[in-house]
């Protein structure tokens, strides 16, 4: 739903399209895992059938996204971003670190059939098959016609936004990492070796560079978004040295936090009338029939759509819609999950003063204040 003074946009969290979900595509490429306990990628596919019954193989390339699609048709977002937490290659050269994720090259258009326009690339799982890895990657999404960001051929590369033209201004997607998400220290880019935006500290001086950076890109008219992977997979709290760090990109000009790494939804922010989402959790993965963290409720994941103002970047609406994920497919949630979402992101909000309420659709939005701006009530937790 367009209109000429603001711009909508979908994002959402980690979308691994490799192992499990490579092998019911329709290219799936070699099994072999180097894992500690599973060994062949189809026996995630056979976990998630023993929980909830068969999936089938050899699927279309729109099958995972399932009843998400027709959400997006239903909002019509200007520009979709995610985080792909996959290297899309068939390179052997596998680094030991515990779990690598690999899509084959040819299942490449499962992004095209969501109409991905931005991939942030990161994350603690784009180099999992080393540099050739990365360079395939860079190569199939650029063949695609997706946009990336995060990582490259060397640290200019790895910096430089991924740009969105949109009617007289753009939007600029600027992503980075950090080591608490699990990125190695020896994958960050430098001068001359490739590798990903690897932030080296949350700090003040962090966010001066970042302000460089950012003004080095931006015109008028343009909006930034700053997607981070950042922190551990499960818990709630989120550490003073995110907020504080988040608080600071927005103060650098900023106009959204796209954060990732939480296996599951953390609570969101309204910081001088720009969001910050500290923790989107998993979109898609295949994850389904592992156990030990069902409490946080993984298979629920969330789509974000947040409309900003062209001339201020200010947060004007939130809506967010909760799915299901199921059989390696996402579908509607049903509403006694979209009521646990909801007295969820309350609970967690009461620290940021962020309010969701529940529509007759079962998704859910975001109170927004006169003059949008939201109070901050707590820094802790």
């Amino acid at each position: 739903m367009s209109n000429p003074d603001s711009i909508n946009l979908f994002l959402c969290g980690d979308v691994m399209t490799g192992r499990g979900i490579d092998q019911i595509l329709p290219h799936p490429g070699a099994a072999i895992l180097h894992e500690d306990h599973v060994k062949n990628a189809a026996d995630y596919v056979r976990l998630a059938e023993r929980r909830n019954g068969a999936i089938p193989r050899s699927v279309d390339f729109a099958y995972i996204w399932g009843d998400a699609l027709a959400q997006l048709a239903r909002v019509k977002p200007q520009f979709r971003l995610i985080n792909l937490e996959t290297s899309i290659t068939t390179s052997d050269d596998w680094q030991p670190k515990g779990i690598n994720y690999r899509m084959h090259p040819a299942n490449a258009p499962v992004l095209a059939a969501a109409r991905i326009d931005v991939c942030v690339l990161a994350n603690n799982h784009i180099l999992d098959w080393g540099r050739q890895g990365l360079t395939d990657s860079l190569r199939t999404l650029n063949n695609q016609g997706i946009r990336s960001a995060g990582a490259g051929a060397n640290l200019e590369e790895a910096q430089a936004p991924a740009i969105c033209q949109h009617g007289a201004g753009r939007l600029l997607v600027f992503s980075m990492a950090t080591g608490s998400s699990g990125v190695p220290a020896e994958w960050a880019a430098g001068p001359g070796r490739a590798g990903v935006a690897l932030l080296p500290e949350l700090s003040t001086g962090t966010v001066h560079r970042m302000r460089e950076l950012i003004q080095g890109w931006k015109r008028p008219r343009d909006l930034v978004i700053a997607s981070i992977h950042w922190g551990g997979n499960w818990g709630y709290p989120v550490p003073e040295a995110h907020t504080e760090f988040a608080h600071g990109l927005l103060e650098a000009g900023v106009d959204l936090v796209h954060g990732h790494s939480s296996h599951h939804i953390l609570r969101m922010e309204v910081y001088g009338g720009k969001l910050i989402i500290y923790g989107c959790g998993d979109f898609i993965n295949d994850y389904e029939g592992i156990g030990g963290h069902e409490r946080y409720r993984g298979d629920l994941p969330v789509m974000v759509f947040p409309r900003l103002s062209l001339d201020t970047g200010r947060l004007l609406s939130l809506r967010l819609v909760p799915l299901r994920l199921q059989r390696f497919r996402l579908g509607n949630a049903a509403p006694e999950d979209a009521a646990w979402l909801q007295q969820l992101l309350n609970r967690e909000g009461k620290k940021t003063g962020t309010h969701f309420d529940l529509s007759a659709d079962h998704s859910l939005t975001l109170r927004i204040p006169a003059g949008g701006s939201v109070l901050r009530v707590s820094p802790t937790g």
